[in-house]
Parts: C-alpha cells; structure tokens; sequence
C-alpha cells in the first residue's frame, strides 16, 4: 500500500469497523482501493466515506457511467490525475468508451458539463442540470464527495492507479483494469445497505440537497459527522474558524495567482497552530501544494497517521460541502 505521509497501518482485525468495510469495499467496489483505504487509520473515516461514495456513485439512481463521468471531470477540474485515471478504468467497464469518446453521446456531454462546471457557482447550467429531481441527490452527492476525495489524493497518493503513464502501454492496462473491475461493477446494490455502519444523526442544515433520497441523506450526515469529530481531535478552533470562514467567502476561484494568499489568513496564528493552518488552507484550496514541508511541519507538532488523517479530511469536506451548498 503506497500511501504518503502515512507510516503503518495497523492489521485490521476480523468484526471490527475497518473490517466491516472492507469487506463492503471488496465485494461492491471490487478491491481495497488506496482513495478509500487511506482513511483506515480512523476507522470512522473509512466508514464515512465509504458510505458517502457507495450511495451515491454505486447505489443512488442515475446511470453509473454517468456518475463515472461526474467523478472523472470534477477530477479533471482539481487536477487530481490519480482519480481521472481511476475512474477513467470505471467508466471504460461501464461505457465501453474512455472519457474522451463518452462525450461524443449527448447526455453524458451535458454531464461533463455539468460536472465541469462545480466550481463555477453562477453557471446556467447548475441551475438546470441534464439529470432529474429524482437523481440529484446522487448526482451532486458524487460530485461534493470527489471534490472532498481528489483533495486526499492529491496529498496522500501518486498520480495514477496504472503501471504506464502514458501510450499503448497505459491503454492495455486501462483496459485490463476495466476488466477487472466489471464483476464488481454489474453486482445489483440496494440503497442504504452501508448505513448501519455508523449511528444515526440528524443531516446539517448545508447538506439539505440530499433529503429527497433517505440513503444518501444518511450517508453524508454520518459522514458529516465522523469528519467534524476528526476535525475537533486533529485541529484547534483556533485553525478550524478561519479555515470556515474563508470558505464561506470562496466562490470556486483558484488561488494560483496568489503564491502566499493564506498567509494573512493565518497571521494571527503562532507556532505550531501556523504549521497547522497552513496544512488546512492548503488542503481545502490548493492541495497541489501541499508538499512533504507541510505535511512535516505539522507532523512534528502533532504526530500520528490519525490526527494527519483528521486534519485533511476536515480540512477536504469543510471545502467540498461548500462546493454543494451552490449546487
């Protein structure tokens, strides 16, 4: 398992929550994969995310090749190679074409566009999405959590699932992968069947997008709540206030222009409490960014594979649900 920054991960022992889900993960998704095995050193974490992914891109309604698609251009728009390549993999299985020949088809144009279009909230098209009442809950679902997941990637992982970067060799391989893959893909999924993963809670108020479909309500307001946790025993309020605060104010923008733009965000802040900050505005804004420095200045100040964890998935979710309060 070839997970940046992490330094072990503890056998996962037979009844337990990891275990539990990964077993779920072998079985509907095909394989431990490292986007959601990264989180095993916080079980509910792993649990959380699970969830969120499986009821929205595998069980919620909608076309998988679709969602598939929605994943690979939200991955396309946070420069997250990794994932553009892994789901590339899935909707090769589903569609039988790459990303590139999909969007010759119509509808799953207008989905790319749709998807494309995330982090731009005064988009037409967000308005009148090409999907129904029916399935927007899974449609935006799929979306607010690879903009949570591409942000965990692009820190913790490499840039691709494939032994070849590029040419005829990585073309095999897509399609080796995809097959692969297609058993897991073609098993029927009952909605709501990772919920009793974790306990009940009420849905935040941000997330109301996802009422009309009770699985994937549940699914993110467990989420939800296993991150906040996270964020409460990895980040002083002291890092988290600002953090929130400037996402309230973000509109989707890139910072790529402003080299030390959070800097003033987190003047105020001293020693250990700045390495934290900046490994969080980093992360929920521009996680390409986040180099081996970062991740050591606030490993040495608060060290262990569940607190660094902790840190980024707050830092990713607090980002990415603010992405689906405009969708």
């Amino acid at each position: 398992m070839s997970i940046r920054h992490i330094k072990s991960f503890r056998p996962v022992a037979a009844g337990n929550l990891s275990e539990k889900v990964l077993a779920q993960v072998r079985k509907e998704f095909g394989a431990e994969v490292e986007p959601l095995t990264l989180h095993r050193p916080v079980p509910e974490l792993l649990a959380g995310a699970w969830m969120a992914c499986r009821e929205t891109l595998l069980a919620g309604k909608g076309d998988r090749d679709a969602k598939e698609l929605v994943a690979t251009a939200v991955s396309t728009i946070n420069r997250c190679p990794y994932c553009i390549d892994a789901h590339s993999i899935m909707l090769m299985e589903t569609s039988g074409h790459d990303y590139t020949d999909a969007l010759a088809d119509p509808k799953l144009n207008a989905i790319a566009s749709w998807a494309s279009s995330t982090l731009t909230p005064g988009s037409a098209i967000l308005h009148s999405p090409p999907f129904s009442d029916a399935e927007a809950p899974a449609f935006i679902g799929t979306a607010v959590f690879f903009h949570y997941i591409n942000r965990m990637v692009t820190v913790l992982l490499g840039n691709s699932p494939l032994p070849f970067s590029s040419g005829l060799p990585k073309k095999v391989s897509l399609h080796l992968a995809a097959w692969f893959f297609g058993s897991a893909i073609r098993l029927p999924k009952a909605q709501g069947a990772s919920l009793d993963l974790l306990t009940e809670v009420t849905l935040p108020d941000d997330l109301s997008w996802a009422k009309a479909s009770l699985p994937i309500a549940g699914a993110f307001a467990r989420f939800a709540r296993a991150v906040e946790d996270a964020g409460v025993r990895s980040l002083s309020e002291e890092v988290r206030t600002p953090v929130r605060r400037a996402v309230e104010r973000w509109n989707g923008s890139s910072f790529d222009v402003h080299a030390g733009w959070f800097e003033e965000e987190i003047s105020a802040l001293e020693g250990k409490e700045k390495a934290a900050g900046r490994l969080a505005f980093l992360t929920a804004f521009a996680p390409y960014r986040v180099d081996d420095s970062t991740v050591h200045a606030f490993a040495e100040h608060f060290p262990g594979d569940d607190i660094l964890i902790s840190a980024l998935a707050w830092s990713s979710f607090t980002a990415a649900r603010r992405v689906g309060s405009w969708l």
